[in-house]
């Protein structure tokens, strides 16, 4: 009869399949408690007042001036000649429309003063208002001359 071979192996305890359960049940626990916590809101009813309207957003029309030159009324790409012509055009599907010029931000290798000045002209020579937009700047501007 043939002897069984045994080696004799030492007794080790894997530290590392441990730490793996442990930081899994850590991720489980803090999980669970952040779909926990509910957010309380206090209702807030709205007072209602005799004069009141309600408030009605009026469409806009916006006259965008990208950053390589390009002008473009909503998603059309115009020159400075077509602009009054489209601009009206619009005006007459929406009266009500508010007319916003943007200029992109970035720089650009392009001059867009003239284009901003020459459309900004146009429109109010023929008596549209426009405005404006643009992000709030960090300096203050000095109120003494």
């Amino acid at each position: 009869m043939r002897p069984l071979r045994r080696t004799e192996h030492d007794t080790r305890v894997e530290i590392m399949p441990l730490i793996d359960v442990v930081f899994l049940l850590l991720t489980f626990f803090i999980y669970a408690m952040v779909l926990m916590v509910r957010v309380e809101v206090l209702p807030v009813p709205f007072e209602s007042y005799i004069s009141g309207e309600t408030a009605t957003p009026k469409p806009a029309i916006s006259i965008t001036i990208a950053i390589d030159g390009n002008m473009y009324i909503g998603t059309t790409v115009v020159t400075l000649d077509e602009l009054v012509e489209s601009v009206r055009s619009k005006l007459t599907d929406k009266p009500e429309s508010v007319l916003y010029l943007v200029m992109e931000d970035g720089h650009s290798v392009v001059d867009r003063g003239p284009l901003l000045t020459g459309a900004w002209d146009r429109l109010r020579a023929v008596n549209l208002e426009v405005f404006l937009v643009g992000s709030p700047s960090e300096e203050k501007l000095d109120a003494t001359p």
